[in-house]
């Protein structure tokens, strides 16, 4: 038997024995939901997991570089010779919750994964001594709402990682997750209050701003692409119906299956921003209060590469799903590191964010499909770490699709 073969038996027979402990941690993240930026009690969980497991043997970072994120990291002692650099390989953690209904986008699952996956890794490594890597777990909070990952990408956390990991719960197996970029934006209309029956010409109206820039949008939709979306509501629209509407708010979300059509939108709509404010006379403010969320770079290598260790492992892939249309912050970090954010059936068909999927991201049926979606994830590592020519077309596929979408 070869030595990848080797490593891949030993990081299964260690993520079954691992299995009722990682199904606990799950499942205490799963019962304590919290939103995102405020993790506090998954962040302790996962830190007091790693700390805890195998003797001391993973270096942990708790609160890095962000209140509710962490590092854990493990390499072999005398794994790298002088002058030789580690492969280093990380796996990401999510685990903030939806407001109101809880893990409804089954994150506490999303940690397991990434949580099972190391400790399989380090087994498999410890199988085969004098293998040059590192590997780590980054926690990475806020998905859903501010994108930590976006943070820790500006805060230099993946700078020396040169593969990453993540895989997401859905309705199917799917080897690669085409989520679409995203854009909030939120439009503010200064004018100037007035009695609305004595005297209106004194006042400069910001609700016609507001429903002047509503109804361009609508109108520019016709001239949209069939996958650009936008959509949004006027959070504010005056005080009462005797006064002429000093102020006016209105948020709007923007998404685009590449990242060059978000510019392209962005300008557009801020176009009909302004032009509601120039018909009305008012003061507009257009303001982005979160970080832009990118398209996920396919990896052609590693999407072939999981498929055929998910196969070994019964997993079933159907045709690939059309454009997803929801938003991930893994997308900005596939623009600076080569990896795979492939999608997880569960055990139900459910659709997320429903109170009924967050009832099977804690059900005990689960545990299968994520146990061997981390099995899949750490296997299709192993063949990387194993072969230097895959490890290069990995990263050559990178470099085609990073430029090929930058152009």
């Amino acid at each position: 038997m070869d030595t990848g073969h080797q490593m891949k038996d030993a990081l299964q027979l260690c993520i079954d024995a691992h299995g009722d402990q990682l199904h606990a941690l799950s499942l205490d993240i799963w019962g304590h939901p919290e939103l995102a930026g405020q993790e506090k009690h998954a962040h302790d969980a996962l830190v007091r997991f790693f700390s805890e497991l195998d003797h001391g043997a993973w270096a942990v970072q708790s609160r890095y570089k962000l209140p509710t994120a962490f590092r854990a990291s493990w390499d072999p002692v005398g794994s790298v010779a002088e002058g030789e650099a580690a492969l280093h390989v990380a796996f990401l953690c999510e685990y903030d919750a939806l407001p109101g209904i809880g893990h409804a986008c089954g994150h506490n699952l999303i940690a397991e994964v990434g949580a099972a996956a190391a400790v399989g890794l380090k087994a498999a490594c410890e199988k085969c001594a004098g293998m040059p890597v590192k590997i780590t777990v980054l926690g990475t909070p806020a998905e859903e709402a501010t994108g930590g990952k976006i943070d820790l990408l500006k805060g230099g956390a993946f700078d020396d990682i040169d593969l990453v990991f993540m895989a997401h719960p859905a309705q199917q197996d799917a080897s690669f997750m085409s989520a679409v970029t995203i854009d909030e934006v939120l439009v503010k209309y200064h004018g100037k209050a007035a009695h609305a029956a004595a005297y209106p010409w004194e006042g400069v109206n910001a609700l016609d701003a507001a429903v002047l820039a509503y109804n361009n949008l609508s109108v520019l939709r016709q001239q949209l692409k069939p996958e650009w979306r936008l959509h949004g509501i006027i959070k504010h629209g005056g005080e009462a119906a005797n006064i002429i509407p000093a102020y006016t708010e209105l948020q709007f979300y923007m998404r685009t299956p590449l990242l060059k059509d978000l510019c392209d939108l962005k300008a557009k709509a801020e176009t009909c921003f302004r032009a509601a404010a120039e018909a009305t006379g008012c003061r507009v403010e257009i303001i982005y209060p979160t970080h832009s969320y990118y398209n996920i770079l396919p990896n052609a290598t590693l999407k072939n590469l999981y498929e055929s260790n998910g196969k070994t492992l019964g997993i079933q892939f159907p045709e690939q799903p059309a454009i997803f249309s929801g938003s991930t912050d893994f997308g900005n970090v596939s623009f600076v590191v080569p990896g795979i954010h492939p999608t997880f059936y569960i055990g139900s068909d459910a659709l997320n964010h429903t109170e009924e999927y967050t009832k099977a991201a804690g059900a005990e049926k689960a545990q299968l499909y994520t146990l061997r979606t981390a099995k899949a994830l750490a296997m299709t590592a192993v063949d990387v770490m194993c072969c230097p020519a895959l490890l290069n077309k990995v990263k050559e596929d990178f470099r085609q699709v990073k430029l090929k979408h930058e152009q």
